[in-house]
């Protein structure tokens, strides 16, 4: 397998680094035009919700770690809490030539893995107890492979700086929304009009934004799949372990899938899969159908073996 320019043995894919670039740049755009409309619209107020945004996405970057860790209940582990979570990291870590990534298990029946941090340095790989409570040794493998593939091409730091603008737009197309709503008379036109423009411009962006960022994941899922595939040398268990996952969705109870709903982009499998060919246009990832596929020509070329 090639080394990358990350340092690592996962293979280049440069299918998703010209996705990641167009993402940003696109993305890029739609920030500075959003911006723009803000600053115009604002008049002398401007210069505080530059500010504001700026400190949004500075935090929202630096702790997404430590935020998205927390919403999920998750707590770092030590090697002597779970030795075999911790060994099968070591050894892929190991294989894949990469550093080792901080640990986490989080507390939920709903079996899952995500990997989030703005760098390798600050990377958090977590389980769910239901994973490894339902998981063979050489599915875990498969899952954890797959979230460190994410972790080595960066697209994690991707997705959660390309999440950023969706939130904030979406924000902005709430307040705008209840303002409208319940601003009543105490608006004067101008305010109304104002108002008007940026939640028709919020709504433009976050659209937007939406679509280019669900691209971008459904893409990404397939590269990680592929990349644990070739790394570990058996597409056939992380295939088992998709289809257990995605079996046992089906029986967690829906207060909890609804629950971790909001993760779904970092989520190695969807906490909630639509089966309507509508949604998923907009899903996160790709059909699992498409997922065994990809994993069953991965097993044919490497001669069936695996």
């Amino acid at each position: 397998m090639t080394r990358t320019s990350a340092g690592t043995r996962f293979g280049t894919d440069r299918g998703l680094v010209g996705r990641m670039l167009a993402t940003m740049f696109l993305l890029g755009l739609l920030y500075v035009v959003f911006v723009g409309v803000l600053v115009v619209m604002l008049g002398r107020a401007w210069p505080l919700a530059v500010v504001l945004i700026g400190g949004v996405f500075v935090a929202q970057f630096w702790f997404s770690d430590k935020l998205a860790a927390f919403a999920m209940g998750a707590r770092e582990v030590t090697p002597e809490e779970q030795p075999e979570l911790h060994g099968a990291v070591d050894r892929l870590c190991a294989l894949a030539d990469m550093p080792k990534p901080r640990v986490a298990v989080a507390d939920s029946d709903v079996p899952n893995a995500f990997a989030t941090g703005r760098n390798r340095r600050n990377t958090v790989v977590c389980t769910t107890t239901g994973l490894l409570r339902r998981l063979e040794p050489a599915e875990l493998d498969g899952v954890l492979a797959h979230e460190l593939s994410h972790v080595a091409h960066k697209d994690v730091a991707v997705m959660t700086i390309a999440s950023f603008l969706g939130v904030l737009a979406g924000l902005l197309t709430r307040v705008g929304v209840q303002f409208g709503l319940f601003g009543g008379m105490r608006r004067d036109q101008n305010t109304a009009v104002l108002m008007l423009v940026v939640t028709a411009v919020s709504v433009v962006v976050y659209t937007l934004s939406f679509v280019l960022i669900r691209t971008l994941s459904r893409y990404r899922e397939l590269c990680a799949d592929r990349s644990a595939a070739l790394l570990t040398g058996r597409p056939s268990a992380l295939a088992s372990a998709l289809t257990k996952i995605s079996g046992t969705m089906a029986r967690i109870p829906t207060r909890d899938l609804r629950r971790a709903e909001p993760f779904n982009a970092f989520f190695f499998a969807p906490a909630i899969a639509s089966k309507d060919s509508l949604a998923n246009l907009f899903a996160t990832h790709p059909t699992l159908e498409r997922r065994l596929e990809q994993l069953g020509r991965i097993s044919a070329e490497l001669g069936g073996a695996a």
